[in-house]
């Protein structure tokens, strides 16, 4: 994932698209029956005030229970912790990590309130669409009739 602000020319930061959760990595990758708990999720999400209407208050990435990006990716390596890949193959498969992922990312990287910006979600060029583009716009060389 690559996150930044308007503006830049580069993104601010770049992770991997990776989340890890309490327990195993499962194996489809689907959306699952339902979404674990999550101790202080964003007011945002849940449609409440909250209990602290600052960032500081809403932010408390400090006492979740996954990891993104790296540290998802170092605490799988451990017990106690899966790895998931909420996107595959350019299609979001199980939107319930991909919000958690966005929300961590928002508050603890950006560490801006989602009431106050808009955003903007992106994906990367293919390879094949850039080349059917390119072969679309580029002049074709064709012979003369009668030379050889």
């Amino acid at each position: 994932m690559h996150i930044g602000f308007a503006g830049n020319d580069a993104p601010s930061w770049v992770f991997p698209t990776a989340i890890a959760t309490k327990g195993p990595a499962a194996g489809g990758g689907g959306t699952g029956s339902g979404r674990p708990a999550v101790a202080n999720k964003p007011s945002y999400l849940t449609g409440g005030a909250g209990a602290s209407s600052n960032l500081a208050g809403k932010r408390g990435t400090e006492d979740l229970d996954f990891f993104i990006g790296d540290e998802a990716l170092s605490a799988g390596a451990g017990p106690g912790y899966g790895v998931h890949y909420p996107i595959r193959h350019g299609q979001i498969e199980n939107w319930d990590h991909m919000e958690r992922f966005w929300s961590n990312s928002i508050f603890k990287y950006l560490r801006v309130e989602p009431e106050d910006h808009y955003f903007l979600l992106t994906e990367p060029v293919s390879l094949l669409r850039s080349q059917l583009l390119l072969n679309l716009t580029r002049p074709t060389a064709s012979k003369s009739p009668g030379k050889s």
